[in-house]
């Protein structure tokens, strides 16, 4: 079984009943399994902090939401974020490619990337990482805190999870 289609099981039977994404090279292959088995239903949006007051509606509504995006979007989503789902209790499960960190390419990711962990820790957002197939099981350990807690959790998906491939 792929990581991808690990990652999707561990999505599926944490409970998760809506994906909200944005388009991410690290993500590709599993927004194309979200997609293809329709079994929860999936919303691409075009910004993050419209998939924060998306996710928190849906969460109102009975729903349990996640948002799939690169960890740079998190500092488009930091006022939503503390004046909506903090403020209000709205827990969402925020599963983030970490861009930036070890191994990229790409020099203008490396700034957020370095950010990432510490900007979590000051939004007070409990964390976690996942970067071995091992891990993986930790989403659904996230998603239960979540839920418990009424907080929002931060997943960060490391590189080294898929090795070289991407």
């Amino acid at each position: 079984m792929s990581i991808d289609s690990k990652l999707y099981e561990m999505i599926k039977s944490s409970g998760i009943n809506l994906i909200l994404s944005l388009p991410c090279i690290m993500l590709k292959d599993l927004l194309c399994i979200i997609e293809e088995k329709k079994e929860i239903k999936h919303i691409p949006i075009t910004r993050e902090e419209e998939g924060v007051g998306i996710a928190a509606g849906a969460y109102l509504g009975g729903k349990t939401p996640v948002i799939l995006m690169q960890n740079s979007g998190l500092g488009n989503s930091i006022n939503a974020i503390k004046s909506l789902l903090q403020l209000y209790k709205i827990p969402v499960v925020f599963i983030m490619s970490h861009r930036g960190a070890e191994g990229e390419e790409i020099m203008a990711q490396i700034p957020m990337g370095q950010l990432t962990p510490n900007l979590l820790d000051l939004l007070g957002i409990k964390k976690f990482i996942i970067d071995s197939t091992q891990k993986i099981k930790d989403i659904k350990n996230a998603v239960n805190f979540s839920k418990n807690s009424l907080e929002s959790v931060g997943i960060l998906l490391k590189k080294q999870l898929w090795g070289n491939i991407i």
